[in-house]
């Protein structure tokens, strides 16, 4: 697991594209028969990705947690992006077709990740948070996720916003995910901008083609930089830092976020006109 420390805002202004890549960027999330994690100090998330082919993968990180096993003193919420999978969970399987959701609780002790079918792989995308008691594991589907309608075609956000873990459906400890999907001729996401203090996110894109980018944007509304992201690649984005993105195509992207409150819509809206 690759360990990334906080940045402060004021460091950050002096950072070139490189530097930003590095800190925030994660580029290679699904590899054949691998599990790939970052561990982030902000909000302690994990963000990582497992393509399960020809092997069945486990879930441990022993040497950075510190803990007898991944889930001793966490929680954790899987999406699928791939084809089937299948998760043993302390021995109990669970069957995840492409978009559907998984949360599993502090305490369970072996997770295990494979594919159904070798040629069309699952890819599972998780984010995992400090947890601080212990709560069933939870399956959810894109048809029974809450959704939200947002935007419009004169604004080119179209999308909706497929709610999974947060207050008013899977239940957690602190962690929130979800899904947004974008419309065909749609291209921004959450513009105006916004940020929430209390809770740092992680965005994964995908649904992209190949030669396909979405310009992440990120910073102080005053200081604002930009990240170019293609398929499959996930973004940090810090407390104090705006989260939005306009892509040459429509797009869709996984939601997480972790920290101090539990509210979806606690969000400190930032005026457009204020952005530089």
């Amino acid at each position: 697991m690759e360990v990334r420390h906080a940045s402060h805002p004021e460091d950050v202004k002096q950072f070139d594209t490189n530097k930003l890549r590095e800190r925030f960027l994660i580029e290679d999330l699904f590899v054949s028969d691998q599990v790939n994690m970052v561990y982030s100090h902000y909000d302690r998330m994990i963000v990582g990705g497992a393509q399960p082919v020809d092997e069945t993968l486990t879930l441990d990180e022993e040497d950075t947690l510190k803990t007898e096993f991944f889930l001793e003193r966490r929680e954790i919420g899987f999406i699928n992006i791939g084809g089937l999978a299948v998760l043993e969970i302390d021995g109990e399987s669970y069957e995840l077709s492409r978009l559907d959701a998984l949360y599993v609780g502090k305490g369970k002790e072996q997770v295990k990740l494979s594919s159904i079918d070798p040629n069309q792989p699952a890819k599972l995308y998780f984010c995992s948070c400090p947890a601080h008691e212990k709560l069933p594991i939870q399956k959810a589907t894109i048809e029974n996720a809450n959704p939200l309608n947002l935007g419009s075609k004169d604004a080119c956000n179209e999308r909706t916003i497929y709610q999974y873990i947060h207050e008013g459906g899977l239940q957690s400890c602190q962690l929130m995910l979800g899904l947004t999907i974008l419309k065909l001729g749609s291209i921004w996401n959450t513009m105006p901008a916004h940020l929430h203090d209390r809770r740092m996110e992680a965005y994964l894109y995908f649904d992209l083609e190949e030669q396909a980018r979405v310009l992440h944007l990120m910073g102080e509304p005053n200081e604002t930089r930009h990240i170019i992201v293609k398929n499959e690649q996930a973004v940090i984005s810090p407390s104090w830092s705006i989260h939005s993105g306009s892509g040459t195509s429509n797009y869709s992207f996984i939601w997480a976020m972790a920290g101090e409150n539990y509210t979806f819509k606690d969000m400190d809206m930032v005026n457009i006109e204020d952005l530089k």
